[in-house]
C-alpha cells in the first residue's frame, strides 16, 4: 500500500467533511473533525472581532463559531481549489459576509490551511482580508 496516497486521501476526506459541516453550520460536525489540541490562528482586530485570533483546544474552536456566526450573516462562499499534499491541505476561494452589528458586506479571498493527523484537524489557519473585516466592523 502507498501510504502517501492514504495519506493523502485521508487529508482531502478530512477537509471535505470540513468544508461540508461549515456549509451547513454543523458545529457538532465541525468540531468533531478537531482533535483536542489544536493550533489554530486567524489574524485581524481581536478587539473589534472577538472571534478572531489563537485557539487552543477544540472548545476554542467551538468558541470560535458561537462567537461569528450571531455577529454575521453568510451571503455567498466558492471554494475556487483544494488542494493536498500529504497531512498538509490548502483551501483557497471567496466569501461574503455581512456583519451584522453595521450591515457592512465584507467580500474577501479566503485561504484556509489545516494539517491532518489521523483524520482530525491539529492545525488551522485562516488567511482573509482583514482590513476589509476591520473597515466593516468600525462603521
Amino acid at each position: 500500500m502507498n501510504t502517501a496516497i492514504s495519506t493523502n486521501e485521508f487529508t482531502l476526506n478530512t477537509a471535505q467533511a470540513f468544508l461540508g459541516a461549515m456549509g451547513s453550520r454543523n458545529l457538532d460536525a465541525i468540531t468533531a473533525l478537531f482533535a483536542e489540541q489544536v493550533d489554530w490562528f486567524i489574524p485581524g482586530d481581536e478587539i473589534l472581532a472577538p472571534w478572531l485570533g489563537k485557539r487552543e483546544d477544540r472548545e476554542g474552536v467551538r468558541d470560535f463559531f458561537s462567537l461569528l456566526w450571531p455577529a454575521t450573516e453568510p451571503l455567498s462562499a466558492q471554494v475556487d481549489h483544494l488542494f493536498v499534499d500529504g497531512d498538509k491541505a490548502v483551501v483557497i476561494g471567496e466569501f461574503s459576509t455581512r456583519m451584522l452589528a453595521t450591515g457592512k458586506v465584507v467580500d474577501s479571498l479566503f485561504h484556509i490551511h489545516l494539517t491532518v493527523e489521523n483524520g482530525l484537524i491539529t492545525r488551522y489557519r485562516l488567511l482573509e482580508d482583514s482590513l476589509a473585516v476591520y473597515r466593516a466592523l468600525v462603521g
